[in-house]
């Protein structure tokens, strides 16, 4: 099978597209994850010039074109069209024009898949509704973490049916975890249980809510810590104000702040728990980071958390916006055998969130839908 995985999205900051394949790890994780479960893979990527770049066995095709130019230019359909392509694999809910005009492009055999990435459909009364619902009819599946995230889609109309929608995680990480007490040693991170944020500091990540939740917990966990790692900052004098107002967290909160890519690994390695407060997410990159060096995972009890867990399998799940039900969390996870637990969120991680299991699943969505596909057309 020959797939095509088209991305129109970029930074123009990037200086070259090898820094853009390095920066874009979840667009070269997933090529890499769909060529080793065995098909082969182009990626059409829009950027701010031409380039062809081969990397590790993926044939890399940049397209000097903005989004919105590439309906009024035949880079795009040639740039696919050349790659002989099965299945064309369109990246984001956000592009449906552009994924209709490439479906009129394409020829009637090869399927057309479209990958959400915690897009929010538009609204019912909005004149261009009734354009996107036209857009949105041309895949042959959308692809969503878990079936709940496109329920909203489908009664809105802009998924014309339920049974086009595939459940499939949208990435994973090659992150591997360190020796623990390496880890804590390099991190200087203590505590028992020492619980880790990785996360921006925004109104939906919560972090007051997890401040309070952890206050509370350290009633019955009076020797825990909790780390909190973050990029975004838009809560930070909150969040400052409101551990230096409270003893219990003064004493026991650490705000690191932005870590370098390269020495993430250290400080998941390194947390016993690891902690999130989010409302909605696409999938959760940061809890899934965790996932794989082994920090037990207490969540909120949203759909893609739900999936990243197995339904709760591993870690613990809470209400959104609740700091009694994290505390509640935080001391039943940390009363039950952390090594063991740890243990068990790896061999998850293994099964389920590993970039091998992703393209696994991957692979086996694309031959359903193409077959589907060919059945139609046959039919």
């Amino acid at each position: 099978m020959r797939v095509v995985i088209v991305n129109l999205a970029f930074d123009p900051s990037l200086p070259s597209p090898e820094a853009l394949l390095d920066a874009y790890h979840s667009l070269t994780g997933w090529s890499e994850a769909v060529r080793d479960a065995g098909v082969s893979v182009t990626v059409v990527q829009a950027y701010s010039r031409d380039a062809r770049v081969e990397r590790r066995g993926i044939d890399y095709r940049f397209l000097r074109l903005s989004a919105p130019a590439l309906l009024r230019d035949d880079s795009l359909r040639d740039a696919v069209l050349s790659a002989h392509p099965d299945l064309v694999h369109v990246n984001g809910l956000d592009v449906p024009l552009h994924t209709w005009w490439l479906r009129r492009a394409l020829p009637a055999s090869v399927a057309l898949v479209v990958q959400d990435h915690a897009s929010v459909p538009g609204r019912n009364l909005s004149v261009k509704a009734p354009i996107r619902r036209r857009a949105m009819a041309a895949p042959d599946a959308y692809l969503f973490t878990t079936r709940e995230q496109a329920a909203t889609w489908v009664e809105r109309g802009f998924i014309r049916e339920d049974g086009l929608v595939y459940e499939l995680l949208e990435a994973s990480t090659t992150l591997a975890p360190l020796d623990r007490d390496l880890a804590r040693e390099q991190t200087g991170t203590g505590g028992a249980p020492s619980v880790l944020w990785v996360g921006r500091l925004t109104p939906n990540k919560d972090p007051l809510c997890v401040l309070d939740g952890f206050e509370l917990a350290c009633r019955e966990l009076p020797e825990a810590t909790l780390t909190m790692v973050y990029t975004d900052e838009t809560l930070l004098s909150a969040v400052r104000r409101r551990v230096g107002d409270s003893a219990a967290l003064s004493a026991r909160v650490r705000l690191v702040g932005a870590v370098p890519r390269a020495g993430i690994a250290a400080w998941f390695s390194a947390a016993d728990l690891f902690v999130l407060g989010s409302h909605r997410e696409g999938s959760g990159y940061a809890a899934i980071e965790a996932c794989a060096c082994g920090a037990v995972p207490v969540l909120t009890n949203i759909p893609s958390f739900r999936a990243l867990t197995g339904g709760g399998a591993v870690g613990q799940l809470w209400t959104p916006g609740d700091p009694e039900a994290l505390a509640a969390a935080l001391v039943r996870t940390a009363r039950v055998d952390l090594g063991r637990q740890r243990e068990q969120v790896q061999q998850h991680f293994g099964r389920s969130l590993s970039w091998a299991a992703v393209g696994q699943q991957a692979v086996s969505v694309y031959r359903r839908v193409l077959e589907a596909r060919r059945r139609e057309q046959a039919g």
